[in-house]
């Protein structure tokens, strides 16, 4: 029996495009209304939460995606660390 070879005789893989990045998932836990409430974009969706919870997610997701229009970015766009320091902004506008 010969050891085994991974990938004996097929075609190598195309390295895939390594992104930071793909989007945006809001999920809120507060719910106990029984409403189910989506709301989905191009980078983001945000599920779940109270009536409250879900348009601050939203204000929130809003406000991100402005901030990164006026740079001509995306979501998806983002590196992680802009994300982060775009969103402690927005937390605690200065």
């Amino acid at each position: 029996m010969s050891p085994s070879v991974p990938n004996e005789g097929k075609k190598p893989r195309k390295p895939r495009r390594k992104r930071e990045v793909t989007g945006l998932l809001g999920v809120g836990l507060d719910n106990q209304d029984g409403h189910t409430r989506i709301t989905k974009g191009t980078d983001f969706v945000l599920v779940g939460g109270s009536a409250e919870t879900h348009e601050r997610m939203q204000d929130f997701t809003i406000r991100l995606t402005e901030k990164l229009a006026k740079k001509g970015k995306r979501i998806a766009d983002a590196h992680v660390q802009e994300l982060r320091d775009l969103a402690a902004e927005l937390r605690d506008p200065s």
